[in-house]
């Protein structure tokens, strides 16, 4: 026996049951973390996030303005102007 009044069988049995329970908690953890069913929002989001990282915003923008600078038409589809010009 131990200092702590426990034998060698008891610390065994302790440690299986704690095995048992980290298992269980592990299982628990990777079914709560199943991204299959999420995959187009995460893909969404990161093209979303990567095209503002990118300057994707800031390159639309200047296309749109220098297009108005110069008269031209800002965006059209087919014969509808999107955004007129000033």
């Amino acid at each position: 026996m131990g200092a702590d009044g426990r034998g060698p069988e008891d610390v065994r049995r302790d440690i299986a049951t704690e095995r048992e329970a980290l298992a269980g908690a592990v299982e628990d953890l990777k079914g709560s973390l199943d991204l299959r069913p999420k995959l187009p929002l995460l893909a969404g989001g990161a093209a979303a996030a990567g095209f503002v990282l990118g300057g994707g915003v800031g390159a639309v923008a200047r296309l749109v303005f220098r297009r108005r600078r110069e008269g031209k038409p800002t965006a059209k589809v087919g014969r509808y102007t999107l955004v007129e010009k000033r």
